[in-house]
């Protein structure tokens, strides 16, 4: 049976991309060995992370002034990596938390300089994005553009007269995005963009050098630059595979077309959950829901397990939601097929039908 992959991450990949990295995982590039085995150093590697480069560049239209890096660690190193080499013990970062990882982010900032919690979303359980003006005179703003656990998204980013320094790890290209108010953007690639193992920070030249402190060598940005991510061996198959994804989505029409796909997909099932008297969304405001991920709950708690068990007799596979705020959650990333959410919102409404 088909599996249909609602994982919030690691997450769905395009078939395309796990076909041709299944191949380069036997035999890469006629070289007669594995990705897996080929050196860092070599040519045949070299075209492909600056290749990975050059399409984040392109489908982003990064401006001259941006880098492209690929580090490892995931998101929660950039937790600490950000203020390390931004901020100073005497300046101050604005931080607006939305979630879990918005609160880890912030209890890792404050090591390195002050840190204001300008807004916050705790006291309604995360469940809408917070209004807030960004005063002027800090260092940077930090916010977290998608929240996976919870199922809220900046539809539009704030105007600030400081650098955005934004973890976009679960909707990073998946729509268009003017990256000048941006001084810094990092995303773990388990989500839109490869397996887990790399992650992207994209940061704009003149926000570094400015801090004191020494900085060990693989935690220094400047450092990744000079050495172009090649310090140290990087993540070599994740990094390929990332590629891969990147070649499929300038394939597919860029991150316009991602977008168009992506709303269609969650509009059909936020259109369900608010006609369903059986289900309703987390997200009760709109313009704060995620178009990533859809989180949601039954009316009736005591038909959760009977729903899931449904669910996965049809293939539909991780829809449970997150072990902090239970219910459902359907992450509906790049690669996810109209399809499949067409199949869950069926089954939703086939199941009020003989439940409700």
């Amino acid at each position: 049976m088909k599996k249909h992959n609602f994982f919030a991450g690691p997450a769905i990949l395009p078939q395309p991309v796990l076909r041709q990295a299944s191949k380069a995982a036997w035999r890469f590039d006629d070289m007669g060995l594995s990705i897996l085995e080929i050196s860092h150093r070599s040519p045949q590697f070299g075209q492909v992370i600056r290749r990975a480069r050059h399409l984040i560049r392109e489908l982003l239209a990064l401006p001259d002034g941006y880098h492209v890096l690929f580090t490892t660690g995931g998101a929660s190193t950039q937790f600490f990596m950000v203020p390390m080499n931004l901020l100073n013990p005497d300046e101050t970062a604005y931080y607006v938390n939305t979630g879990t990882w918005s609160t880890k982010a912030i209890a890792e900032a404050r090591h390195f300089g002050q840190v204001v919690e300008l807004a916050s979303s705790a006291d309604r359980g995360f469940n809408y994005i917070p209004s807030f003006r960004v005063p002027r005179g800090g260092k940077y703003l930090h916010l977290t553009s998608n929240n996976t656990i919870y199922g809220t998204q900046y539809q539009r980013f704030p105007k600030s007269d400081i650098p955005i320094v934004c973890d976009m790890s679960s909707d990073f290209l998946s729509r268009p995005l003017d990256v000048r108010p941006f001084g810094l953007i990092y995303a773990g690639a388990q989500k839109n963009l490869g397996p887990a193992g790399v992650t992207v920070v994209i940061v704009r030249e003149d926000l570094l050098g400015t801090v004191q402190r020494h900085i060990p060598t693989l935690l220094n940005y400047e450092i990744f630059i000079k050495k172009e991510s090649m310090f140290n061996t990087p993540p070599v198959f994740p990094i390929y595979v990332s590629m891969l994804t990147l070649e499929w989505i300038k394939e597919k029409g860029g991150l316009e077309k991602m977008e168009r796909r992506n709303k269609s997909k969650a509009r059909l099932l936020y259109n369900e959950l608010d006609r369903n008297p059986l289900f309703e969304a987390n997200v009760p405001n709109k313009r704060h829901r995620s178009l990533m991920n859809v989180t949601f709950r039954l009316t009736r708690p005591e038909l959760e397990a009977d729903f899931l068990s449904e669910a996965e007799a049809a293939g539909i596979i991780g829809i449970k939601g997150h072990r902090s705020v239970g219910g459902f959650r359907a992450s509906i990333y790049n690669a996810m097929p109209r399809s499949s959410v067409k199949l869950l919102v069926d089954l939703m409404a086939d199941f009020a039908q003989r439940k409700a």
